[in-house]
């Protein structure tokens, strides 16, 4: 991500944590109808103690001198939480890591240990990717709830992609924006870490131009980098199916991440009668 391009997502993130916080929430009164939702902008300078003109110019995404104090009291006028925070501070101080195209290199290989955890998790759907989200992993159990990866493409096994352009996704989950907000905010987290690589912007251009209800959720997503999801599913097979969606770090080279979807008792049921139906 170069400069410019960096200042422009600061400048969308900073516009849309105002607008969604309300006058009453940071202690103003509501006052005359407003044009536009939220906060204006010199109230926002006037919760952080700065001008309005600085402020301005920090959402405008002009190239101006921000120091961690300042910047600090700006998150907190607008309520951040703490991974917001950090999403905050990586673009306006440019403290993201440097890092080449990923798909330059080779797909990350999951390690025999790391396999065998996800192994043994037989009735938790497990799902292992990088920082792209790209799945690189997945156990039995994955397959039989969501889809056989294997049956797509290396290329083309991105979670974030597949949720918008698989049916299978958009049929399986009760409210399918919740499940992939998650997913979306878990991205959102990689997009501030990861300022320096290009790739994030041209997949987001190409996720735009082809899906038309990305751009919108894109924009309101919010950041977190690792979401605990409440989902519910319709599985065609099974029926109705209750999970928590937890995501762990793997820390090493290649900045994994294993998502395991842990079912409740009627559900664990239920997915070890269909597996060991079809002899899994």
């Amino acid at each position: 991500m170069n400069s410019q391009t960096r200042l422009q997502a600061l400048s969308a993130f900073l516009k849309a944590q105002r607008a969604k916080l309300s006058p009453e929430a940071a202690g103003f009164p509501a006052g005359a109808r407003r044009r536009t939702p939220g906060l204006r902008r010199e109230e926002v300078a006037q919760l952080a103690g700065v001008s309005t003109t600085w402020y301005t110019w920090l959402e405008q995404g002009r190239d101006i001198k921000v120091s961690p104090s300042v910047l600090d009291c700006v998150a907190t006028a607008l309520q951040l939480t703490a991974d917001e925070r950090k999403y905050l501070f990586s673009l306006a101080l440019e403290t993201g890591q440097s890092a080449s195209h990923p798909a330059k290199q080779e797909v990350p290989l999951i390690t025999p240990s790391l396999e065998k955890i996800i192994t043994e998790l037989r009735y938790c759907p497990a799902i292992i990717s990088d920082r792209t989200c790209h799945i690189v992993g997945w156990n039995l159990a994955a397959a039989y709830v969501f889809l056989d990866f294997e049956l797509i493409p290396q290329e083309e096994r991105n979670m974030i992609e597949l949720l918008f352009s698989r049916r299978e996704f958009k049929r399986l989950a009760v409210n399918w924006e919740h499940f992939a907000s998650g997913y979306l905010a878990m991205f959102r987290s990689y997009y501030g870490q990861y300022v320096e690589d290009e790739w994030y912007d041209h997949f987001l251009e190409e996720m735009k131009n082809r899906y038309p209800d990305f751009e919108q959720m894109w924009e309101q997503s919010r950041v977190s980098y690792a979401p605990e999801v409440h989902l519910e599913f319709r599985h065609a097979k099974a029926g109705k199916m209750v999970f928590e969606l937890t995501s762990l770090q793997v820390y090493g080279e290649h900045d994994l991440r294993c998502s395991i979807y842990t079912p409740d008792a009627a559900t664990e049921e239920k997915l070890k009668k269909l597996m060991n139906e079809q002899g899994a």
